[in-house]
């Protein structure tokens, strides 16, 4: 197969081995590319899963501006970089940690002013 389009070109014409083509030739590059922004291979397949979903689904329009690859990988990139800005907003912080962050006193002392000063008792 000498690019992609062909087979994407056939998977739009009705045949769905060409995108089974599309997968074989392309999933394992895509996954390494796309965990190079991720750094967990986990998540780099799920989102080349996400990738190859919108072929089939959404069935982009392929325009040969660029080789098929360059094209594929554009749609992987852009899927990679709104799951990073969806989940640069969440802070994980590991449990050990959050020890220090939880004071029961101060939080009991604190209420205990709070509720002074509004109710008087």
């Amino acid at each position: 197969m000498e690019n992609g389009s062909s087979s994407y070109s056939r998977f739009l014409a009705g045949d769905d081995e060409g995108l089974y083509e599309i997968i074989r030739t392309y999933r394992t590059g895509l996954i390494l590319y796309l965990n190079s922004f991720v750094q967990d291979i986990s998540t780099a397949e799920d989102l080349a899963e996400d990738t190859f979903t919108e072929l089939a689904i959404k069935c982009p329009k392929f325009s040969g501006k660029s080789s098929f690859k360059t094209w594929l990988y554009a749609i992987g990139r852009n899927k990679t970089a709104k799951y990073l800005r969806k989940h640069a907003k969440l802070k994980v912080v590991p449990l050990e940690s959050q020890e220090s962050f939880v004071d029961e006193e101060n939080i009991e002392i604190n209420y205990k002013k709070k509720r002074t000063k509004t109710y008087g008792t």
